[in-house]
């Protein structure tokens, strides 16, 4: 399991609490700046995606990111194709991705207590397959994928699905983000908001 060291979590003053997958609930991060590179490269453009880059992406829909590295580097890559390419890449590498120890643990002892969703901007079934590798699928009531709403993170769509779908109003929802799309559509949703720390901020990432 990744640590991000002594972290506070809250013991009251939500009535639901909304994580984020990739980089808060899961240390994949490294995962998925492999896979990038590798599906960049299989079309002729490996090295324009720096991590400094990633990072600030993070938690972005695949296919708007692509969209973007077009109109940032003059490229004509398909998303779809390279959407496609980098799914497969990352799932090569599942067996990387773990837990980030407290952020697991928080999430644990609010189990049968409080209404937990899960709010991402990768696709259902990436993020099931996560959430299954690391032995948490049953944790959660919802689980919301870029794939169920129609604009990603950093729009406020996926939270405020997640909300709905719990029944509880936005302003109750306590949010789990580490990036900052996904910090922006938290906080676009009305939603308390927790920034977590990477694991891959650090300087040993």
């Amino acid at each position: 399991m990744a640590s991000i060291g002594l972290f506070p979590f809250p013991a009251h003053g939500f009535g639901a609490v909304i994580f984020d997958c990739d980089g808060t609930l899961v240390d994949s991060m490294p995962a998925h700046f492999e896979a990038w590179c590798e599906a960049l490269a299989l079309y002729g453009a490996g090295g324009v995606f720096k991590e400094d880059v990633f990072l600030a992406m993070g938690g972005r829909p695949t296919r708007d990111i692509v969209v973007e590295l077009n109109d940032e580097y003059n490229l004509h890559l398909d998303p779809e194709a390279v959407s496609l390419a980098k799914r497969e890449a990352f799932l090569r590498r599942l067996q990387s991705v773990t837990l980030i120890d407290e952020v697991a643990a928080f999430a644990e002892s609010l189990r049968g207590k409080v209404p937990m969703a899960i709010a991402s901007g990768g696709t259902r079934m990436v993020v099931e397959k996560i959430l299954h590798f690391v032995g948490i699928s049953d944790w959660f009531d919802e689980v919301v994928t870029a794939d169920d709403v129609p604009e990603g993170k950093p729009a406020p769509d996926v939270f405020l699905h997640a909300a709905r779908l719990l029944g509880v109003g936005p302003s109750k929802c306590l949010a789990l983000e580490d990036a900052p799309a996904g910090i922006l559509a938290a906080q676009r949703a009305g939603m308390q908001v927790i920034s977590i720390p990477s694991p891959w901020a650090s300087p040993v990432f």
